[in-house]
C-alpha cells in the first residue's frame, strides 16, 4: 500500500459512495486506475466493507476493553467480537487488555445488551466499559 492508496482509503472513509470517478480527479489517477487499486485493495484484504453512518437519532457509544483467556486464542475472540450487534470495531492490542471494541447503540440498554454478550463469549475473562460522553472526527 502506497501514498495513493491510503488517500483513496481516506476518500472512501469521507465517502464510501463515493465514485471512482470523483476519487480518480482527487488523486490525480485515472478513473480504470482506481478502480484497479479498489478491487487489489478488496482482495487483500485492507478494505474489509463498505458500510454507512446512517446517523438515525442520538447514537450511544461505548470502548470495551477486553482481557482474554491465555487458553483461548486472541483472534478467535477478536473474530466472535466483531459478529456482535452493535459492536463497530476490534482492535487487537497490547497492555492490560488484549482487545478494545466499539460498540455503538440507540440507548444504554442496547450498548448494555452489547457489553453482556461480550462478556459471556468464551475465552473473555474481563471487561472495562467507558460510556463515549463526547467525540470528534
Amino acid at each position: 500500500m502506497d501514498a495513493i492508496d491510503r488517500r483513496i482509503l481516506q476518500n472512501l472513509k469521507e465517502d464510501a459512495r463515493a465514485s471512482f470517478t470523483y476519487i480518480a480527479k482527487r488523486v490525480g489517477l485515472s478513473e480504470a486506475a482506481v478502480r484497479r487499486r479498489v478491487r487489489n485493495l478488496i482482495a487483500s484484504g485492507v478494505i474489509k466493507k463498505f458500510t454507512i453512518d446512517a446517523g438515525v437519532g442520538q447514537a450511544t457509544n461505548a470502548i470495551i476493553l477486553v482481557s482474554v483467556n491465555p487458553s483461548v486464542p486472541t483472534s478467535q475472540v477478536s473474530e466472535k467480537l466483531r459478529m456482535i450487534v452493535g459492536v463497530e470495531t476490534v482492535y487487537e492490542i497490547t497492555g492490560q487488555y488484549d482487545i478494545a471494541a466499539i460498540i455503538s447503540g440507540q440507548s444504554i440498554a442496547e450498548i448494555n445488551k452489547g457489553v453482556e454478550e461480550i462478556r459471556n463469549s468464551k475465552g473473555v475473562s474481563n471487561t472495562n466499559t467507558m460510556i463515549v460522553l463526547k467525540g470528534f472526527r
